[in-house]
């Protein structure tokens, strides 16, 4: 099982700050596309806008491989000033 949550903008947007499910064997890109399939507004926001993912605290690319017990952590992109 893994655990996926979502920071700033994004949980808000989405109304939810972790899911768990089983992503064992996706990429990166796969779990976005598991997860859109929930309504519009998740696939607004996991394929549409630019969104970080981080696996275990460390940023990934799409084509990362997720494994059983990974934390999955998803943001939107940070600006400075």
């Amino acid at each position: 099982m893994n655990k996926v949550l979502f920071f700033a903008q994004l949980r808000e947007r989405l109304g939810c700050d972790t899911v768990q499910l089983d992503a064992q064997g996706m990429s990166v890109r796969e779990l976005r596309q598991v997860l859109a399939k929930r309504d519009e507004r998740w696939r607004t926001w996991l394929l549409d806008k630019d969104v970080l993912v981080a696996v275990n605290q460390t940023l990934v690319d799409e084509n990362a491989a997720l494994s059983t017990g990974d934390e999955i952590a998803m943001f939107p992109p940070v600006t400075g000033g």
